[in-house]
């Protein structure tokens, strides 16, 4: 992943100043760490479990690699994945288990990377940004061979569920996984006290990951930390359209 912040940095400094790769340093970490508090508390009002004021830090953190992108013009982080590869999730846990009950993944789980705590800076919510943060995603998953890619995907309660109720309904029409691969809320959203047919814009992230060939593997929980609905989401490498291979691979060779 060294190579990533170098050849990419290469290509995206000339034009956006941006460069992606893990965090190296302790204080990389901080930093993006800092920014999770920034968008999570600040932005989305979230209940943090953390002990450092301004800093979004749990019992994960150590266990997980940080993916970060990187004004260079300024030397600020302005976005970030958390990785938890395999081997470290055998000490940990993932932390998708907290809301779900992910028994159906349990064969998977020596080729399954978790995927959370995705934030950009408001000043860099562009498609660059994204592109960098899913052009090294997709390069994670390349160098090291992993299959299957697993997050919460998560959406705003912020008019008491119906939207995200609505937004379940529409979504999993078409892009719901096979039975194999279901998992199941420990804290479900209340669909049947929901309304489900409320116009609800799909957020850009889930519309990223289901365009790149990502199951939605069964119904939203409801984090009451971050209130919101969180849908499970499992994305097989090999289902990864060609469209999409191309251009986060192809941008990162």
């Amino acid at each position: 992943m060294e190579q990533i912040h170098r050849q990419t940095g290469q290509r995206c400094a000339a034009r956006h100043q941006l460069s992606v790769g893990l965090a190296t340093s302790p204080s990389e970490i901080l930093d993006a760490q800092r920014l999770r508090y920034r968008v999570f508390a600040g932005e989305m009002g979230a209940n943090l479990p953390t002990r450092t004021p301004g800093v979004d830090r749990d019992i994960y953190d150590p266990f997980c690699e940080h993916l970060v992108v990187r004004d260079e013009s300024s030397g600020d982080i302005v976005g970030t994945y958390r990785i938890l590869a395999p081997t470290p999730a055998r000490q940990i846990g993932y932390y998708s288990e907290n809301e779900f009950d992910l028994t159906r993944l349990q064969h998977l789980r020596p080729r399954l990377v978790e995927i959370g705590r995705s934030c950009v800076h408001p000043d860099y919510r562009t498609g660059a940004t994204i592109a960098l943060l899913w052009a090294g995603l997709a390069q994670y998953m390349s160098d090291n061979a992993y299959d299957y890619l697993m997050g919460c995907a998560s959406i705003s309660m912020a008019d008491g569920g119906h939207a995200a109720a609505s937004l379940y309904n529409r979504l999993a029409a078409d892009h719901l996984g096979p039975q194999e691969y279901r998992v199941f809320p420990r804290c479900p959203l209340p669909l049947a006290a929901l309304q489900q047919d409320r116009t609800a814009e799909t957020p850009p992230l889930i519309k990223g990951y289901l365009r790149a060939g990502a199951w939605i593997c069964g119904e939203p929980a409801w984090d009451p930390d971050f209130n919101t609905a969180d849908l499970p989401i499992l994305m097989p490498m090999a289902r990864v359209t060609a469209r999409y291979a191309r251009h986060y691979l192809g941008n990162t060779e």
